[in-house]
């Protein structure tokens, strides 16, 4: 792979601006992009026929777009390699996987959006073409190889979520949000600029292979310096203390549909893009980021387990609760090796199903009862056995509980930690999932184990149950979907264990990591 970087920049250089015209370009390799931007332009064309023809023909529209993009990705599953763009875009196994975790994060949320949507009256067509851009930049994002598209799918994806955040402009919190990510977001962006101007002034080039080369022969406290700025925006995309004081005002006061996708589509293209820069640029400063990834790490999950006892509603524990997760997930990045990787992998498969479960749960209750605290959920298995059994599965396998799918993921992060010596990681991890346990069993008992006189008021005056009202069929789907996924997804977690260390297994940057990595174990 090296020596396929050189020679790419050796044919940049020396052909003339006539001749580039006849490079290939292997546009083949986004074609999953392509599919997602054909739907997003076909829904803005049929909004503009009006909100009745959007309420009609738009989630087909999406459902078309994102199940044939997911259709093309099974395909390019192992294919040969080849570099596209003139080595802006690379089409490997890592980024086929983190990008079907996108596109399937982002059909889950729509198909738990459209009752939320036409019951707060926004327009359905607007909301999920914004969310489509979203899910294209977040998916170009995991297969960028270059700093110039790295930004510009970056930005992409943000500013299509600081509109998501804000979308409900009647409301505001949701302003306030949008407001909030929007400056946080943009100090993050500048931050990222700065770190990779730095990285084209040390190297001459914006290829992350080539920087990553000439970083290797020639370290400077300059690109210390530029690996600070790259960190830090890294950080904030995946919410790592200290850099995730925006997650929950944002998680508090954004549509609960896009917040599901922001905690798992986000944090997944977030992660993507921690493995391409650091993994593939900084192997020089090893060391120094995977020590400054383990503090953001025991930070992440000690603060974001342990403020999550104190929230008193649900939105803003699930996002003290995705800042712990995004903990654990570092386990397997600052590892380095073929099982850290593929937990990493796998626990974000897991993550999605298991936290778009609880979501849908929580977007249902909302609908019905329009509340978010947590001490409203009090006595609900008496109205709404759906709602309890689902949110309880969802939120034990958060926790960690066997058999459920999130145990799986859990064990076999802390197996990979383990095995790499990363002993306090492990620790903490055992230590904080105890945490986390006590505050989802604690919203568990409140719905179940409550007498029935002791229930909330909001649960007493609950309505009847109707299904067959607009948008409320794909929401049942999307939840039982997600519910029977979580729980037997552990017990035939086998193909899922395969599907991760073949992506690990389909990545040379990935096999370049490991192999660097035990010479140095060896040394």
């Amino acid at each position: 792979m090296p020596e396929m970087g050189v020679f790419l920049l050796a044919t940049q250089a020396m052909a003339a601006p006539g001749e580039l015209l006849n490079l290939a370009l292997n546009a083949g390799a986004i074609a999953p992009e392509g599919a997602v931007l054909v739907a997003m332009l076909a829904t803005l064309l049929v909004d503009l026929a009006g909100e009745q023809a959007a309420a009609r023909w738009v989630p087909p529209i999406c459902y078309a777009g994102l199940g044939t993009a997911l259709v093309l990705l099974a395909q390019q599953w192992n294919a040969p390699l080849e570099p596209s763009f003139l080595g802006a875009f690379l089409a490997d196994n890592l980024a086929i996987a983190f990008r079907a975790v996108v596109a399937l994060s982002t059909l889950l949320s729509l198909l738990i959006s459209w009752r939320y949507a036409e019951q707060s009256g926004a327009p359905i067509g607007e909301y999920a073409a914004i969310l489509l851009a979203a899910t294209l930049g977040a998916m170009l994002l995991c297969g960028s190889t270059d700093l110039v598209s790295v930004f510009v799918s970056l930005e992409t994806l943000s500013v299509a979520s600081y509109l998501l955040a804000g979308y409900m402009k009647r409301d505001a919190r949701s302003s306030e949000a949008a407001l909030k990510y929007l400056l946080v977001g943009s100090a993050a962006a500048a931050v990222f600029l700065y770190g990779a101007s730095l990285l084209y002034g040390l190297s001459g080039t914006t290829s992350l292979q080539a920087i990553g080369i000439a970083l290797l022969t020639s370290p400077t406290p300059l690109a210390a310096l530029s690996l600070v700025f790259v960190l830090a925006t890294v950080a904030f995309k995946i919410a790592a203390v200290p850099f995730h004081q925006w997650t929950p005002d944002v998680y508090e006061g954004s549509p609960t549909p896009v917040v599901a996708f922001l905690s798992v589509g986000s944090k997944a293209a977030g992660f993507a893009l921690a493995l391409r820069l650091l993994v593939g640029c900084f192997g020089a400063f090893d060391n120094q980021w995977k020590l400054l990834f383990t503090v953001l790490a025991v930070l992440s999950m000690t603060l974001g387990n342990v403020v999550a006892l104190a929230q008193t509603s649900m939105k803003r524990m699930l996002a003290y609760s995705s800042i712990g997760q995004a903990g654990f997930v570092m386990i397997g990045l600052v590892c380095g090796t073929e099982d850290g990787f593929a937990a990493m992998v796998l626990y974000m498969a897991a993550y999605l199903f298991m936290n778009l479960g609880a979501f849908a749960c929580i977007i249902l209750f909302s609908i019905r009862t329009g509340s978010d605290r947590i001490s409203d959920y009090a006595g609900l298995y008496q109205k709404d056995p759906l709602i309890t059994l689902g949110l309880s599965l969802c939120l034990l396998s958060l926790g960690g509980i066997p058999p459920m799918l999130g145990f799986f993921g859990k064990i076999y992060l802390f197996f990979a930690g383990w095995a790499d010596h990363q002993y306090l990681l492990v620790v903490v991890g055992l230590v904080t999932s105890v945490v986390s346990i006590y505050y989802y069993i604690s919203v568990i008992k409140m719905m179940v184990v409550k007498e029935p006189k002791e229930a909330s008021d909001v649960v007493k005056s609950y309505p009847s149950i109707q299904w067959s009202t607009i948008g409320m069929p794909p929401l049942r789907i999307a939840l039982v979907g997600c519910v029977v996924v979580t729980a037997v997804g552990g017990i035939l977690s086998n193909p899922l264990f395969q599907w991760a260390n073949n992506a690990v297994a389909g990545t040379p940057l990935l096999q370049e990591a490991i192999a660097l990595g035990s010479q140095r174990s060896i040394g």
